[in-house]
């Protein structure tokens, strides 16, 4: 008798996703992928498709202090051969059953199999629910296993801002252990919140495409679970008697995405009916193939819309679409400084004002002192 259908579900996720790490190693090596005896010859990248996506590396780098779990290796420890995997674990159902099906997967296939936890220090006791963590994944067999805390800012909010401190931890524990991979355990009841916080602020079709499978620098994210509902990873807990924490502030209602999950998404299913949460979740991936396409039509368009000295000519930025047209304009304001995370599409909109509806106006104010103003039949995008 096989295992239960909600852990076949997500070892076979992880698998997928475990079998593109491999292919990807490999390429970066230039060298067949591994695979461990008596496993089938791991397919290429097109027996299992992705969702191509642009980085979501957070621009706001929090503090991590590393406490490291005996065991770990050192900072001074060349990579191994052997491809490390981590997953990042809150004690919670999503990435505890993540954890579980990475345990059971990584070992068949060749892979060291990691985890690291993130204490936020934002509840009492967050390090003995870290201790826990440790303790839940030392028992799974995982190693190296480590725990970070980190100084939660006041940047974008406390969501964000935890957010930000969360991944800057992630990436500095990846770069240390040289990991291949970090698996993280979005659902996808995570991605339709996104799609749903994206159309509540009126962002533009990237912020609708949600989470991507693969994210972050060289693919370094991986989201296995964006297939899946939230209630098949707490089955999964459930029947392989999986302790799992279940954070208080998810269900604080004064935490945005904790009053749409409890109070907005619940309301949608009512009125709409059952299979709300599918279809915002094909949304997201529908949105994120078109904001790919006009993303690369923009990189493409990019070069013949300056001039000799590099400046970007406003009457060949009419003649674009909108669409490509303010994605030049928004790549420029990165370029020049904004960042990400604060420019807006209201921003956007007011720089590109200069180049459909010219009145003389005078110049734009951008987040991180940038300064965009028309000169000359130019727009010209510089800190101020």
């Amino acid at each position: 008798m096989g295992p239960h259908p909600a852990v076949a579900a997500i070892r076979l996720a992880v698998r997928r996703v475990l079998h593109d790490v491999l292919t990807d190693v490999a390429t970066r090596r230039e060298l067949p992928p591994p695979h461990a005896p008596h496993t089938p010859q791991i397919p290429d990248a097109q027996g299992t498709p992705r969702a191509p996506g642009a980085p979501d590396t957070p621009h706001t780098p929090g503090s991590p202090d590393s406490a490291r779990v005996p065991g770990a290796p050192d900072p001074a420890h060349e990579q191994s051969p052997t491809p490390l995997v981590l997953v990042a674990c809150s004690g919670g159902a999503d990435s505890m059953a993540l954890a579980s099906a990475l345990a059971f997967e990584a070992p068949k296939l060749g892979i060291r199999a990691g985890a690291v936890t993130v204490d936020h220090g934002l509840q009492p006791g967050s390090e003995l629910r870290a201790a826990e963590v440790v303790a839940r994944m030392t028992a799974l067999g995982l190693d190296p296993i480590e725990s970070l805390v980190v100084h939660v800012g006041r940047d974008g909010g406390p969501e964000a801002a935890a957010r930000d401190a969360r991944y800057a931890a992630l990436d500095e524990a990846a770069d240390r252990h040289g990991a291949a991979a970090v698996l993280l355990g979005h659902t996808r009841d995570d991605q339709a919140e996104t799609v749903l916080l994206g159309l509540a602020r009126g962002s533009g079709i990237r912020s609708l495409s949600g989470m991507a499978a693969v994210s972050g620098a060289d693919g370094r994210y991986r989201r296995p679970f964006l297939h899946l509902d939230r209630q098949t990873a707490r089955k999964a807990c459930m029947v392989q008697s999986l302790p799992v924490w279940d954070d208080p502030h998810n269900a604080d209602p004064a935490y945005t995405r904790s009053r749409l999950r409890h109070e907005g998404l619940p309301a949608l299913e009512k009125a709409l009916g059952k299979g709300v949460v599918e279809a915002l979740a094909r949304t997201a991936q529908l949105s994120r193939d078109d904001a790919d396409a006009l993303d690369a039509w923009a990189a493409q368009a990019e070069a013949s819309v300056r001039d000799a000295k590099g400046l970007l000519e406003c009457a060949k930025l009419f003649a674009l679409p909108p669409a490509v047209r303010r994605r030049i304009v928004r790549r420029a304001a990165i370029e020049a400084g904004a960042p990400a995370g604060a420019l807006f599409a209201r921003h956007i909109e007011e720089v590109d004002r200069l180049i459909t509806g010219w009145r003389g106006q005078g110049a734009i104010n951008l987040p991180g002192k940038v300064v965009a103003q028309r000169q000359g039949g130019r727009l010209v995008i510089r800190q101020g």
